[in-house]
């Protein structure tokens, strides 16, 4: 789309959506995929699009877009690989979900090679994908003068009219959901406070939940305009958060750092019905009306949040499992998960948690494909 009409269309949708704040997500159920279902999915594409050779020009072109539960953090192995000159601080790794997506479309590529431009990176707000440089705050080997900021994410990606698929995962950080539950954790261990009540008739200088809501729903519609300027061609699909609070917030051990730690059981119910599930009709709305596909993650990591035992969850807690290289102290914080020998984790998927995102991503890229 030329620029002014894309103007039009995100005032219009800033216009035209309305937050609704107490909306659920839909719950249609687990769409995992079976290696049956993907090959057979594989096979049926790849007798509708052309096969073609290796070369650059005979490839699919997929960015990849987001924030950390995009990148990984502390899944995987860091890509760039410490120690290369080339690092960013933005804590990309192999086992994020456009990882094994991208080698799940090398084993069984549809119709022709996809080529992944990953960069995404840790700490990103909706801002970074299109506007704003970022200043990278990984705390793994940064360098001495600290990390040097890096382009918006459409122009490090080089979006163009060639570009196929966009996948974006952004939208937490906007908010900001963790400072929301750092403050929740200290508001939790004091009594007679509350994070809800905080953060509903907030102090002065803080946001409401409604209009943090409201202002993400339009730095949401401003970022899909953009994406879609520049890249004019490309099937956009953006992803949703995955249950990172349970149904109940009972659920949860307020003496384990594994878990929520001191976030109190009613805050982490408003958490996620009045906070979590809203951002995700957010993007789910803001995506339906500029006609791209949401990649729902949220139904399917029900029974898997941080407060589950190990194994079930998909998601770490507060402090919890995570490679050698991650740190085990929160700078400025009198956090130390090594104290019980668990890494600082802050609410974010684990490895089974991106396998499961890669599952419904991968399947929107195909589909997305088959239709372009």
């Amino acid at each position: 789309m030329r620029s002014t009409s894309m103007g039009r269309l995100a005032a219009l949708a800033s216009t035209a959506l309305r937050v609704r704040p107490g909306r659920a997500v839909r719950r249609p159920g687990s769409h995992l995929r079976t290696g049956a279902l993907t090959v057979g999915l594989t096979l049926a594409m790849s007798a509708l699009v052309p096969s073609g050779s290796a070369g650059a020009a005979d490839q699919y072109q997929w960015a990849a877009l987001g924030d950390s539960y995009t990148a990984g953090g502390f899944v995987g192995t860091p890509q760039p690989a410490l120690g290369d000159a080339s690092r960013d601080g933005c804590d990309r790794t192999t086992d994020a979900y456009p990882g094994v997506v991208e080698r799940e479309l090398d084993e069984f590529p549809p119709g022709k090679p996809v080529h992944l431009t990953n960069v995404s990176c840790g700490n990103a707000t909706i801002a970074d994908i299109a506007d704003a440089k970022q200043t990278p705050i990984s705390p793994v080997q940064p360098p001495a003068g600290g990390w040097t900021a890096v382009d918006p994410q459409i122009k490090r990606a080089k979006l163009n009219d060639k570009t196929d698929v966009v996948t974006i995962g952004v939208g937490g950080n906007s908010l900001p959901f963790g400072g929301m539950l750092l403050k929740c954790l200290e508001l939790g261990a004091t009594p007679g406070k509350s994070c809800r009540e905080h953060y509903t008739n907030p102090p002065a200088g803080e946001e409401s939940v409604q209009d943090k809501l409201a202002r993400v729903q339009d730095e949401y519609i401003a970022m899909l305009a953009k994406v879609h300027e520049a890249a004019p061609n490309a099937k956009v699909i953006t992803v949703g958060y995955p249950a990172v609070l349970p149904q109940e917030g009972s659920a949860c051990n307020r003496l384990a750092l594994t878990e929520l730690s001191s976030i109190k059981h009613a805050d982490v119910d408003w958490l996620r019905d009045n906070v979590l599930k809203p951002l995700n009709s957010t993007i789910q709305r803001v995506t339906s009306f500029f006609g791209d596909r949401y990649v729902d993650v949220y139904s399917s990591s029900v029974g898997h949040d941080a407060c589950q035992p190990a194994g079930t969850k998909w998601v770490e807690g507060i402090c919890g499992d995570a490679a050698d290289y991650w740190p085990a102290k929160l700078p400025g914080t009198p956090l130390n998960c090594g104290l019980i020998r668990k890494r600082v984790t802050l609410v974010h998927p684990n490895a089974q948690g991106h396998a499961n995102t890669a599952a419904h991503v991968e399947r929107a890229i195909r589909i997305a494909l088959l239709d372009h």
